[in-house]
Formats: structure tokens, C-alpha cells, sequence
């Protein structure tokens, strides 16, 4: 093939339909895993630091800028995936509408964000593992809780670490349970999903009493004289941090070829699971910022710190465990959506053959998912969570502008293509998902 050579849609929908991978998601089954993916470590751990050091009580505006962003991309990826139901989400899509350099491209754009997503999340995990752990009173080796040169805190005083034993050996568990099955993977991720946002909504629930109207006033605090210390540009920089918050969501058309409807369902999942997380994002921080002061939020587990300061106690290993499971709904999510990406470029010969190997019982990519277990596992164990995020939320916004892009182009050069599902307020739905993500680049 040339550079530029590009799929057919034809070919595309042929592709679908050659079932290698088992249909067994329905439309409940794709909605908690965009929510298993999204509710993870951008309420659990990002969300104290973005209030304390940018935008204060605005950060609610912050999470509503960021959804709006995801919810413009997310309409573009529903209609591209319900026209082209096959497993590797932006990757296959800019095959369809700009050639292979470009589906190239994004496809290693993609393993950027969902391989480092995994490890970023699989750090996070670590952090609320040890506290809990310490609170049973065991603690770890410090030097193995921490990627090299970051301090830990011990009671000798601070020590640098080595490496992130607890990150590393959890991706390694989740790899694990991929490889047995997509429909064993989507009900653990299903159960966990619902532990999670139960757990959210008795923390919204019991601190709605010790929300104290000052802890929210002035809602938008006044900026210090630096770009992004608060002002209306900390929200915009609290927007671009919580931007992490919503990453996951488009994994759920990674998904198409294991959907039992994907032209109905993959919509339903999508949008669904943007919509449901954002509200929950907004109830969380409201109490959380109304507990304590934003400034006491730079913390690594600012849910744990709002129940401490309630005083009910009792539910802060609560959370923590609540935690620990939903980063690793999280992990699962994020994996799956970088092994099936690696399956779809192996199948269109971009990558070697054994990335699209299946296994002949498990019926999954049980090759593609050993070789992004060892790397992400190394990933996790060496980095700080701070340079995966960043390089997470730089891969996701640049997919979701091609995606955005690659709408126009087929309406335009196939506007005769049935659409199950359109993108509404065409072009300027996906030209504003497009610029909005761009802005949040720079």
C-alpha cells in the first residue's frame, strides 16, 4: 500500500463482520466500561491538586470545559463508529478517511495514550495501596513504593525511590485477567464499576452535611499574577489537568468488533458514560471543596482527606479500598483498548503478525497482551505519575482532533454512506471539538 492508500468503508464493514473476536458486549457492558475507565485517578487523585494549586471551586467550570471538549469529540467518534464497527477506535478511522501514513500515525498516538493512561493509573493505584496499607499498620519499603528520584516521606525523613513495585506487579493482574476472556474482563470491570460509583455517592451523600458555604466562596479565586494560579486562567489550566479526568471514554469503540450491536450500542456507550461521569465528577468535587478548603487539597488522596475531616473515620479505608478497585476497572479498560489497537494494526500489516495472534481458547490477543503487560509494567515502575499525564492528555487530545477532522472529511467525500448515528450541528460540532482540543494542546 502507498502512503495515502486508504481503506474502503466497504472493506472496513467486511472486516467487521469476519467475527474473529467474540460478540458478547451489550449496551450495559459498553457503558461501564467507558465508566471504568473514566472514574479513576482524575477524581481520586488529580482532582485535589488541580483545586489547590489552580482553580480553587472553579474547578467544577474546569470539569465542565473538559466535557464539553470530550462531549464534541464523543459525538464524532459515536458516528464514526457506528458506520465502522471495528476494533482500533481513532486508528481505523483515520484509515478510512485520510490514509495509512496518518492511520500510522495516530495508531502509535494511540498506543501513547492508552499504554502510559494504564501506567499513569497503575501509579495512582500504588499511592492509595500504601496508605491503606499503613493504615493496617504495614509499611511497605519505601524505595519500592516510588519511581527513581521521587521522594517518599518515611519516618526517618524523605528517601528517594527506585522503583514502583506495587504499580508494576498490578498491571501484570490485569493483563492477566484480559487474557482470559473480553466477557470475563467486561464482568469484573462491570461489578467494580458499580462498587466505585456507589462508594462516590455515599461520599457525596454523607458530606453534603459539613459543606460549608465559605469553602466555596469566592468560586472563582482572584489569580496571583501567573498564568494558571487561579483567575479564569487556573480554570483553564484546571481544564486542560481534569482534561486526564475524562480519558478512557473513547475506549469503548475499541471495543466494536466484541459489541453485539456496535451501530446501536457503541453511541449508547460512549456518550452515556461521558454524560453519567461528568455529573458525578460534579457532585464529588462540590462536596470535596466544600469539606476543606481548597488549599489543603494538594494531596494524593484528597477523597480520604474530605471523609478525615468530617470526622467519619470509618469511611476513609472505605474509600481507599473503593479506590483501589476503581483504578483497577481503569487499568482494565485502558489495556484492553491498547491491545486491540495493536490487533487491528497487526491485522492491516503495520505491525508483525503475532500482535494479532488470538488465542485459540480465550478467543482474545493474548500475544499483543503479554508484550503491553512488560511495557507498561516497566512504564509504571519507572515514571512519575506527573510526565504521564502529561504525555496521556498530549496523545488523547490530539486523537480526538483527528477524529473530529476525519467526520468532515467522509461527509464531505462519502456523503452517500448510511449513518446509524450522526453528528449533529455539522460542521461546527466537530470544528469546536477540534479547536477546543487544540486549545487545550498549547
Amino acid at each position: 500500500m502507498g502512503l495515502f492508500t486508504r481503506k474502503s468503508i466497504t472493506e472496513l464493514q467486511e472486516e467487521a463482520g469476519r467475527g474473529t473476536l467474540r460478540r458478547s458486549l451489550g449496551p450495559i457492558n459498553l457503558t461501564t466500561l467507558g465508566i471504568g475507565s473514566v472514574i479513576g485517578t482524575g477524581i481520586f487523585v488529580l482532582s485535589g491538586p488541580a483545586a489547590s494549586q489552580h482553580a480553587g471551586p472553579a474547578l467544577v467550570i474546569s470539569m465542565i470545559i473538559a466535557a464539553v471538549a470530550c462531549a464534541f469529540a464523543g459525538l464524532c467518534y459515536a458516528e464514526l463508529a457506528s458506520m465502522i464497527p471495528v476494533a482500533g477506535s481513532a486508528y481505523t478511522y483515520a484509515y478510512a478517511t485520510a490514509g495509512e501514513i496518518f492511520a500510522w500515525i495516530i495508531g502509535w498516538d494511540l498506543i501513547l495514550e492508552y499504554a502510559l493512561s494504564a501506567a499513569t493509573v497503575a501509579v495512582g493505584w500504588s499511592g492509595y495501596f500504601v496508605s491503606l496499607m499503613h493504615d493496617l499498620g504495614l509499611d511497605l519499603p519505601a524505595r519500592l513504593t516510588a519511581a527513581p528520584d521521587v521522594m517518599v516521606q518515611t519516618p526517618g525523613g524523605m528517601v528517594s525511590g527506585v522503583f514502583n513495585l506495587p504499580g508494576a506487579l498490578i498491571v501484570l493482574v490485569v493483563a492477566a485477567l484480559l487474557t482470559l476472556g473480553i466477557r470475563e474482563s467486561a464482568n469484573t470491570n462491570s461489578a467494580l464499576v458499580v462498587l466505585k460509583v456507589a462508594v462516590l455517592l455515599v461520599f457525596v451523600v454523607a458530606g453534603m452535611a459539613y459543606v460549608k458555604r465559605d469553602n466555596l466562596t469566592p468560586f472563582v479565586p482572584p489569580n496571583t499574577g501567573e498564568f494558571g494560579a487561579f483567575g479564569w486562567s487556573g480554570v483553564l489550566r484546571g481544564a486542560a489537568i481534569m482534561f486526564f479526568a475524562y480519558v478512557g471514554f473513547d475506549a469503548v469503540s475499541t471495543a466494536a468488533q466484541e459489541a453485539k450491536n456496535p451501530q446501536r450500542d457503541l453511541p449508547i456507550g460512549m456518550l452515556g458514560s461521558l454524560v453519567i461521569c461528568t455529573l458525578i465528577y460534579i457532585a464529588v468535587v462540590l462536596v470535596l471543596i466544600g469539606i476543606v478548603p481548597y488549599g489543603r487539597l494538594d494531596v494524593a488522596d484528597p477523597l480520604a482527606v474530605g471523609i478525615d475531616a468530617t470526622g467519619l473515620t470509618w469511611l476513609s479505608p472505605v474509600i481507599k479500598v473503593s479506590a483501589l478497585f476503581g483504578l483497577f476497572s481503569t487499568m482494565l479498560v485502558t489495556l484492553l483498548g491498547q491491545t486491540r489497537i495493536f490487533f487491528t494494526m497487526s491485522r492491516d500489516g503495520l505491525l508483525p503478525e503475532l500482535f494479532g495472534r488470538v488465542h485459540p481458547r480465550w478467543r482474545t490477543p493474548h500475544v499483543s497482551t503479554a508484550i503491553t503487560a512488560v511495557v507498561v509494567s516497566v512504564a509504571a515502575g519507572v515514571l512519575p505519575i506527573g510526565v504521564l499525564g502529561q504525555l496521556v492528555s498530549m496523545g488523547t487530545l490530539l486523537a480526538f482532533v483527528l477524529v473530529s477532522v476525519g467526520v468532515i472529511i467522509l461527509r464531505r467525500t462519502r456523503p452517500d454512506l448510511p449513518r446509524p448515528f450522526r453528528t449533529p450541528g455539522m460542521p461546527w460540532v466537530p470544528a469546536l471539538g477540534a479547536g477546543v482540543c487544540l486549545l487545550q494542546m498549547a
